[in-house]
C-alpha cells in the first residue's frame, strides 16, 4: 500500500504541473495573438484606440467631478468657519492662532486631509494682524498641495486683504 501513496504524489505533481503549463502557453497564445490582430487587424486597432479616449474621456470627467467637489467643499468650509466666529480678545487670539498653526502643521507631517490641514492655516490667518507677511511665511513653510488650497480658501473669502498698500510692505519683515 506504501508503493501506490508515492505514485499518487507523482501524478498528482505532475497533473498540476500539467495544468499549469497548459494555462501558461494558453496565456502566451492569447497574448500572440492579441499582439497579431493589433498589427494586422485595422477593425481592431481603430476599437482599441476608440477604447483608449473613451477611457481617458471618463477619467477626465472624474477628474473635473473630484475638482467640483473639492471647491464646494473649500466653499462650504470656509462659510463654516467664518460663521463659526474667531476670538477677540487679543490674549485668547494668540492662542488660537498657536492652536491652529500647531494642528495644521501636524495634519501636515502626518498625512491627513490636506484640506482640513489648509483650513487650520486658514482660521491662524483670519486671526493674524498681517495676514501678508503671514502668508509669505506660509509660502517658504507650508507644503504646496496644501499652499493652493489655502490659496482658493483665501479667493472664497473676501474679508481677507492680501493686497494691502505698499507702505505696510515691509513692517515687522527683516530679511
Amino acid at each position: 500500500m506504501a508503493s501506490t501513496t508515492p505514485a499518487s504524489r507523482i501524478s498528482t505533481t505532475t497533473v498540476v504541473l500539467t495544468a499549469t503549463a497548459t494555462l501558461a502557453t494558453a496565456g502566451l497564445a492569447y497574448a500572440l495573438y492579441f499582439d497579431y490582430r493589433r498589427r494586422h487587424d485595422l477593425s481592431f486597432r481603430r476599437a482599441l484606440k476608440k477604447q483608449h479616449k473613451a477611457t481617458l474621456k471618463a477619467a477626465e470627467q472624474d477628474a473635473k467631478a473630484s475638482e467640483q467637489s473639492q471647491k464646494q467643499r473649500i466653499k462650504q468650509l470656509v462659510v463654516e468657519a467664518n460663521d463659526e466666529g474667531f476670538p477677540k480678545d487679543p490674549e485668547e487670539t494668540e492662542g488660537y492662532f498657536m492652536q491652529e498653526v500647531a494642528r495644521g502643521e501636524g495634519m501636515c507631517s502626518d498625512g491627513s486631509d490636506p484640506v482640513e490641514a489648509a483650513l487650520c492655516f486658514f482660521r491662524a490667518l483670519k486671526v493674524y494682524p498681517q495676514p501678508r507677511e503671514l502668508i509669505s511665511i506660509y509660502d517658504k513653510t507650508v507644503p504646496k498641495p496644501i499652499l493652493d488650497i489655502l490659496a482658493e480658501m483665501i479667493a472664497v473669502d473676501p474679508s481677507i486683504s492680501v493686497s494691502g498698500s505698499s507702505s505696510d510692505a515691509g513692517h515687522g519683515v527683516v530679511e
